[in-house]
């Protein structure tokens, strides 16, 4: 800052002069600390880079059928995989397992063509259901969606179960699919 006024000399123009790179300077520093601060709290680890997952895959690989119906519960395996990024998603196992800890969004959606038997499918973490989805009639298709946000810890897993008794039907067109996404680590 400057400051024109009559009657300062030229020393006090200098101390001005002084004192206004001094506050720059402060401001300065002032402002790479709180720089530093705010990436110390992002992630203290160098070249950090927030971690990208993502899998979207359909029942068949490829053709046209009904899985099920079968007497026992059984491990969906969705073999057509369209997106897998970060590998999470096992397309021979089915089972996606967590590499961070963080929230974490899945969908899932099935088909089926009127029948006696239902079309269902629950979403597990752990051994434990988590949310379902089912429908039955006795002509025409039929589709039943369900969806929720986990908290998941590193290694933990998440699949589809198809329950005993039940079929669903996919085809090239990609009716039955399964996907999830890092929403953000914790």
């Amino acid at each position: 800052m400057f400051a024109i006024r009559s009657g300062l000399g030229i020393s006090s123009v200098i101390i001005l002069r002084f004192f206004d790179r001094h506050a720059f300077r402060s401001l300065s520093d002032q402002i790479d600390s709180l720089c530093l601060q705010l990436n110390s709290q992002t992630d203290d680890r160098p070249g950090y880079r927030a971690k990208q997952l993502a899998f979207s895959a359909s029942l068949l690989a490829s053709g046209s059928g009904y899985t099920g119906p079968f007497n026992t519960d059984i491990t969906l395996i969705f073999k057509h995989v369209v997106t897998n990024i970060g590998n999470a998603y096992n397309p021979n196992t089915g089972l996606f397992t967590a590499p961070v800890r963080g929230v974490y969004h899945f969908d899932f959606h099935i088909f089926g063509h009127g029948s006696t038997d239902p079309t269902s499918a629950v979403l597990v973490k752990n051994g434990e259901q988590i949310c379902t989805s089912y429908t039955r009639q006795p002509s025409g298709d039929q589709k039943a969606s369900n969806g929720v946000s986990l908290l998941l810890e590193i290694g933990d897993v998440v699949f589809l179960r198809m329950w005993a008794n039940s079929k669903i039907y996919d085809n090239t067109h990609r009716h039955t699919t399964f996907s999830g996404h890092l929403l953000f680590t914790m």
